[in-house]
């Protein structure tokens, strides 16, 4: 039985610094099957398209630039989803690189267990001093919770994977990515929705590429402010969060908004609060050696910035995801 033909996806706006060698990265899989890739361009400017083209003008698949002119990544994925040719989609990130055998293990995943999407770990791996410390925090449980995708060492089902790989026509079936308004959480919800039908997840750390965390602490904060402000979304919109981990970060938040409200009356319950913060950011930071303190700098970058925008992202109400169905 011949493999099935796949398509990888690739959402792009102004990736120039990263798209060359993401997508070589993925030419040089070793794939026995027909295999493509697809790049979604949202109107980029810093030479990402000139880029593509490059590349693909050498690389031994073929490599088609399309336009994604609503320049969000769902809608570029689902654009190109619908012109693929492939019976497996395979998502990718311009910012990620991809071991040789990332396809042929995500499509041998897909077929061996049935599952409805597989993919695996978000194994970060930094390019400066800020963001080694960010992908040294992103290993802690402590930092970012126990979500599989980041600590799994064993084929598993999960709720959700990074990135990830399933069917063309299953996509389609459900209607293709959701748009949020925060822009982020739609690989989540998609996973959401096919587990509430009853289908199977699996992460399979065997899967593997590099990912490259944000090099400076405002990217960091915003990046981590949009998924608490995607994981308010999904409540609204599925009715229940798909796992209880976005509870830590909102409750440390409240509990800082709490203390200080209480501050003029009575200093125990910032006391109290801070201190427990800081010894789970020691936790995190302390065995790094030299890197502690960023670590722990990132620690609460990643945390405050998840909590805040998941408590404002409650607080702007239901309204937010209206049309979304």
């Amino acid at each position: 039985m011949p493999d099935p033909s796949v398509t990888i996806i690739i959402p792009a706006l102004n990736e120039a610094e990263a798209i060359r060698g993401c997508l070589e990265s993925l030419a040089g899989q070793d794939y026995a099957g027909e295999l493509g890739i697809i790049v979604a361009d949202g109107g980029s400017i810093d030479g990402t398209r000139a880029t593509v083209e490059l590349v693909g003008a050498a690389a031994p698949l073929p490599i088609r630039l399309v336009d994604n002119p609503a320049q969000v990544q769902t809608e570029g994925f689902n654009t190109a989803a619908n012109l693929a040719s492939g019976e497996i989609l395979v998502r990718a990130d311009a910012h990620t690189t991809y071991a040789p055998d990332y396809v042929r293990r995500s499509v041998a995943c897909l077929l061996e267990s049935d599952a409805v999407a597989v993919g695996g770990q978000m194994n970060p791996e930094g390019t400066n001093a800020f963001s080694r410390a960010v992908a040294t925090a992103m290993s802690s449980p402590l930092a970012i919770g126990p979500a599989k995708f980041h600590h799994a060492t064993r084929r598993t089902e999960a709720d959700t994977v990074y990135l990830g790989a399933f069917r063309r026509s299953d996509l389609l079936a459900a209607g293709g990515y959701r748009t949020l308004p925060s822009g982020v959480a739609e690989d989540a919800d998609l996973y959401f929705r096919w587990r509430r039908q009853g289908r199977t997840v699996i992460l399979d750390p065997a899967i593997r590429s590099t990912y490259r965390p944000r090099s400076s602490p405002g990217s960091l904060f915003r990046q981590y402010f949009k998924y608490g402000r995607g994981k308010a979304e999904m409540l609204y919109l599925n009715r229940r969060f798909p796992s209880w981990r976005p509870l830590a970060p909102l409750a440390l938040v409240l509990a800082v908004t709490g203390s200080l409200v209480a501050l003029p009356w009575t200093g125990w319950p910032l006391l109290v609060t801070s201190a427990a913060w800081l010894a789970v950011v020691l936790a995190v930071g302390l065995p790094t050696g030299r890197q502690a303190g960023r670590v722990m700098i990132v620690t609460v970058l990643m945390q405050i910035g998840y909590g805040t925008g998941l408590l404002l992202g409650l607080a702007r109400g239901p309204s937010i995801i209206q049309g979304l169905r």
